[in-house]
């Protein structure tokens, strides 16, 4: 190990001056997921790469003074920040939230299918707070709650959401003539004869409509400050269908990176947004307990593969509630690929 010590000296410096690699270290060499006893010079890298997208120099050879060499994925390696503080550039996983919420946590880095551009997801409550924001609102990272701060910690802007649907909301007012001039009339003939009642128009809603998801996209500043990459967790490559005893885990602001079981899809729920505001959703996928207060708009990913299952906008003590990766790209129009 000692000779392997002083290769690993002598060739560093240039393992280290090739793009995507973060550490050069001496240990042993890993093969299907197991640790041989064939000494090594591991080579730690943000994410692996395909050889045909290399270049000759940019590739880690195989072996150097005659030195096995094992490429490891580990991605980024930061400092022990906590989760609630400022990210340049920014990861999943961390704490986010439109400048008048309290904090919430950046989801990951999506692309827009029209225009292919980087965008950041979380949750409209987030994001979009609740319904009572305006495009091109001011995105912060920390959120507010963590000391955020738009003149100095601004990350991003709003750039759409889907509303959320409250359950009980107040009748929609009148746009019929008709209605308007036929209360009018009752109500003066109820004055002249002495009645306590009066009529009103209103306009009825439609049945109302369940939420499917709760989710919020923003534009960067510049994509220099905002990686793919979700803390502990890595590149996500795609999405993946829930389903019952699928192991899951998500990286989050409050909580960081947990894990838990889905046990139920396909499930219909009613969330309390507090404010006496409720909404119902359905089709969303319930797992144990893996959130608190703080980690909505996490990504929740499959546990060995890093696919999206779903995001994370609601949970109790019992369970955690997310909806569908597959509904919030095609609701929000994006791609996790």
């Amino acid at each position: 190990m000692e000779e392997i010590k002083a290769v690993k000296e002598q060739v560093a410096q240039e393992l280290m001056g090739k793009p995507n690699v973060v550490g050069v270290g001496v240990g042993y060499k890993i093969v299907g997921g197991q640790t041989t006893d064939q000494p090594a010079i591991l080579v730690f890298v943000q994410r692996k790469v395909a050889a045909e997208n290399l270049t000759a120099e940019e590739m880690v050879p195989a072996e150097v003074e005659g030195v096995t060499t094992d490429v490891i994925e580990s991605g980024p390696i930061y400092a022990q920040q906590a989760r609630t503080d400022k990210f340049r550039p920014a990861p999943g996983g961390v704490s986010i939230g439109h400048f008048q919420v309290t904090a919430g946590t950046l989801g990951v880095m999506v692309r827009d299918k029209s225009s292919g551009e980087r965008l950041i997801l979380s949750n409209n409550h987030v994001l979009a707070n609740s319904n009572d924001a305006a495009v091109g609102d001011a995105i912060i990272q920390p959120g507010s709650a963590d000391g955020g701060r738009v003149a100095a910690d601004l990350i991003a802007t709003l750039l759409r959401y889907e509303p959320l649907r409250f359950q009980g909301a107040a009748p929609a007012p009148p746009s019929c003539g008709v209605a308007v001039n036929y209360a009018a009339i009752g109500n003066f003939i109820a004055q002249a004869l002495g009645a306590e009642h009066r009529i009103y128009a209103y306009r009825p809603q439609a049945e109302q409509a369940a939420n499917v998801v709760d989710a919020a996209i923003a534009r960067p500043q510049n994509s220099e400050i905002v990686l793919d990459d979700i803390l502990e967790i890595g590149k996500v490559a795609g999405t993946v269908e829930a389903m019952p005893g699928m192991a899951v885990r998500k990286s989050g602001r409050t909580t960081a990176l947990t894990s838990s079981t889905i046990t139920a899809i396909d499930a219909t729920v009613t969330v309390n947004y507090g404010g006496g505001r409720n909404a119902l959703f359905e089709g969303q996928i319930i797992s144990g307990p893996m959130s608190q207060p703080g980690d909505s708009g996490s990504l929740v990913v499959e546990a060995n593969s890093k696919r999206a299952v779903g995001l994370l906008f609601a949970g109790s003590n019992q369970t955690t509630i997310f909806s569908p990766a597959a509904m919030v790209a095609e609701v929000m129009n994006i791609s996790f690929d």
